[in-house]
């Protein structure tokens, strides 16, 4: 019987150096407070933006992310 099954006996994955991968984790990393700081917002004195705009777009996402707004 034939096996037509590929072998990859030279199979290798590469390595990403840190050095590369640091500023894209560090640039998450920002995008990623700057998420939490608008969905958990409280339109208080720190706020970026007057008034409830974006309090009530991330209203449920709020919720969903156990944040207290009631």
């Amino acid at each position: 019987m034939v096996s037509n099954a590929a072998t990859h006996s030279d199979l290798s994955i590469p390595a990403i150096p840190l050095r590369d991968v640091l500023p894209w984790a560090i640039f998450s990393g920002l995008l990623l407070l700057l998420a939490i700081y608008f969905v958990g917002a409280e339109q208080g004195a720190t706020a970026v933006f007057k008034g409830m705009y974006v309090h009530e777009f991330v209203h449920d996402g709020r919720h969903l992310l156990g944040f207290p707004c009631h």
